[in-house]
C-alpha cells in the first residue's frame, strides 16, 4: 500500500518533489518550498482562518478554532503546551499520510514547527505505526537538528490507533485504546499538558498556507475550501496512487486518471465512511461539501472504486469481520455489537437464512449508534448501512438465490497481522457451538448445527479468545495451526 505511485492534477504543492519516487532531504527541500516566516500564536490562528484550514484526517476540524482552545487552555492553567503529529494512519485503505511521513517529512514538520514556535511549546512529537515513516522522521529531525525538541513515538498498527485518546495514552506509555471518559486533549494531553492534536496532511497544508499565503494558497480549490487535498484511490483502481488535486475536483476525473470507474458503487472517507453509488460518485466533487450533499464524506481521504468481478456484500462482510476485530474491545457496542454485525453479514454474504441475516445486520448495525465509547461502533455501521443500501440488488440476489455468483476477490484491504488460523477435525466436532459463542462475529453455526469456520487467519487481537475455544471445545475438534504465506503456496 505505501509503495503506491504519487499523482498531481495541476502542479504539485504537498507533493512537490516527489515525481521521481526517491526521498526529499533537507537542503532539496528548502529549494522547492519557502522558508515559513515564524509568528505568533494571534498571527497563526489570523492565517489559518485566512486559509479556511480543516484537519485532514477524518473530521475536518477547523484548525484556527484548535489553536484558540490550546491558547486559551495554557494560559488559563499556566502550562506549556506539546505539538503532536498523527502519523499513524490506521485506516488499511490510506498511505498519504505514509507517503508524506516517508517521502515529504520536512514539509509536515514545517508546519508542526510553525505551530510550535507560536505556541511556545515544550517539544514536538511525531507519532507513527510504520517502521520506514519513523526513520525517515528522525533522518529529518537530525538533518534539521531538533534534536531535544522532537522526537518521534512508535506505536502499534491498528486501525483505532489514531484515535486522539488513544494516540495520547499511547504516547504517553499505556495502553493505545480510546479512554472511557473523553475528554479534550487541547486541556489535558501528552503528559497532561495542552496538546495542539492534528494528523501529518494537516501540518502539511499549513506549512504550504504559511508559505505561500492565504491569497496564493486559495487560487486553486473552491472558495469554501481552497488549496488542495491529498487522496488515496486504492479499491479495483488499475492504477492506485496518492493523488495530490484541488479541492473541487470531479470524483469522475480522479477515477479515471487511476484507471477505474465508478461500476456499482465506491467507498469514499474510509472504513468509517460512506459508500455511494456509481452514478452519485460520477456527479460528485472531491470537497467535504459536494461529498457530503452526496451523502458521503472526506473523512481520511479515501476513494475506493468496487469493480464488477467481485461480490460486494462479501467484501463489505470481510471489512467488518476485520473492524469488529480491530475495536479496543471496552464497551458493549464493540464486544458485543460490531461481532454481531461481522456474524450477520457473513450469513448474508453465504447466502445462510439470508433474509433473516439481512434484517440481522440492519437491527444489529442501528444498536451500535452513539452507544460507544468511541466513534468506532458509529462509523462501522455508516460503512455497513450505506453498502446495504448501494448493494440493494446484491443483496436481493443472496435473499433470492443464496449468492450472487460473484467470487470475493479481496479487493477491499482488511490487513491483519494475523499467523494462525483455525481448523477442525470433523470426525471429532458434535457441534456444541461453543467456538461461535466465544468467537461472535468470526465463526458461525450454520443451519445443521455446526461451526463454519472462516479461511482467513484469526485477528491478533482475538487470539486469546480462539486459543480459550481451543480449550474449551468439548470433543477437542479444534485447532489453531499456522497460516502458511500466499509465496509459500505457490
Amino acid at each position: 500500500m505505501t509503495g503506491l505511485a504519487v499523482r498531481q492534477i495541476g502542479p504539485g504543492r504537498l507533493t512537490r518533489g516527489l515525481e521521481g519516487g526517491g526521498r526529499v532531504d533537507w537542503e532539496t527541500h528548502r529549494r522547492l518550498h519557502p522558508d515559513p516566516r515564524m509568528i505568533g500564536s494571534d498571527g497563526l490562528i489570523a492565517l489559518a482562518e485566512a486559509g479556511r484550514l480543516c484537519g485532514r484526517g477524518g473530521a475536518g476540524f477547523p484548525f484556527a478554532t484548535k489553536l484558540r482552545a490550546v491558547v486559551a487552555s495554557a494560559a488559563r492553567r499556566r502550562k506549556r503546551t506539546v505539538v503532536v503529529v498523527n502519523g499513524t494512519e490506521g485506516e488499511p485503505g490510506s498511505a498519504k499520510d505514509k507517503v508524506l511521513l516517508r517521502r515529504a517529512p520536512h514539509v509536515i514538520l514545517d508546519g508542526a514547527a510553525l505551530a510550535a514556535t507560536a505556541l511556545g511549546a515544550r517539544e514536538i512529537v511525531v507519532a507513527v505505526t510504520d517502521e520506514e515513516a519513523a526513520a525517515s522522521v528522525e533522518l529529518a529531525i537530525r538533518e534539521r537538528e531538533l534534536d531535544g525538541r522532537a522526537r518521534v513515538v512508535r506505536l502499534p498498527e491498528r486501525f483505532i490507533t489514531g484515535e486522539s485518546g488513544a494516540l495520547v495514552r499511547g504516547i504517553n506509555g499505556r495502553r493505545p485504546i480510546p479512554p472511557g471518559r473523553k475528554g479534550r486533549t487541547s486541556t489535558r494531553g501528552v503528559d497532561g499538558l495542552p496538546t495542539l492534536l492534528s494528523n501529518a496532511e494537516t501540518y502539511a497544508q499549513l506549512a504550504v498556507l504559511a508559505g505561500l499565503g492565504p491569497g496564493a494558497y486559495g487560487k486553486v480549490g473552491i472558495p469554501e475550501e481552497p488549496g488542495t487535498v491529498l487522496l488515496t484511490v486504492t479499491g479495483s483502481a488499475r492504477f492506485p496512487a496518492v493523488v495530490e488535486t484541488p479541492a473541487g475536483a470531479p470524483l469522475a476525473h480522479l477515477l479515471d486518471l487511476c484507471g477505474s470507474r465508478a461500476g456499482e458503487g465506491v467507498l469514499v472517507g474510509g472504513y468509517h465512511g460512506a459508500w455511494l453509488s456509481g452514478d452519485t460518485a460520477t456527479r460528485t466533487q472531491a470537497s467535504r461539501a459536494s461529498l457530503r450533499e452526496a451523502g458521503g464524506t472526506l473523512g481520511a481521504g479515501i476513494v475506493m472504486p468496487i469493480g464488477r468481478g467481485t461480490c460486494p456484500l462479501g467484501e463489505v462482510a470481510r471489512v467488518a469481520r476485520y473492524l469488529a476485530a480491530e475495536s479496543a474491545g471496552q464497551c458493549g457496542p464493540c464486544r458485543l455489537g460490531l461481532p454481531d454485525v461481522a456474524g450477520a453479514l457473513a450469513a448474508l454474504a453465504g447466502g445462510q437464512d439470508a433474509a433473516a441475516a439481512l434484517e440481522r445486520v440492519r437491527r444489529a448495525a442501528r444498536m451500535v449508534v452513539r452507544r460507544g465509547a468511541c466513534a468506532h461502533p458509529d462509523g462501522v455501521s455508516r460503512f455497513v448501512l450505506t453498502a446495504l443500501e448501494v448493494f440493494e440488488a446484491d443483496a436481493a440476489d443472496h435473499v433470492a438465490h443464496g449468492g450472487c455468483g460473484r467470487p470475493v476477490l479481496g479487493v477491499l484491504p482488511a490487513e491483519t497481522d494475523a499467523q494462525l488460523r483455525l481448523e477442525v477435525d470433523w470426525s471429532r466436532c458434535d457441534g456444541h457451538g461453543l467456538c461461535a459463542g466465544l468467537l461472535r462475529g468470526t465463526v458461525r453455526m450454520d443451519e445443521y448445527g455446526y461451526p463454519v469456520i472462516p479461511a482467513e487467519p484469526i485477528p491478533a487481537a482475538l487470539e486469546p479468545d480462539a486459543r480459550r475455544a481451543v480449550a474449551m471445545c468439548p470433543g477437542l475438534a479444534l485447532r489453531l495451526v499456522p497460516r502458511v504465506p500466499k509465496e509459500a503456496r505457490r
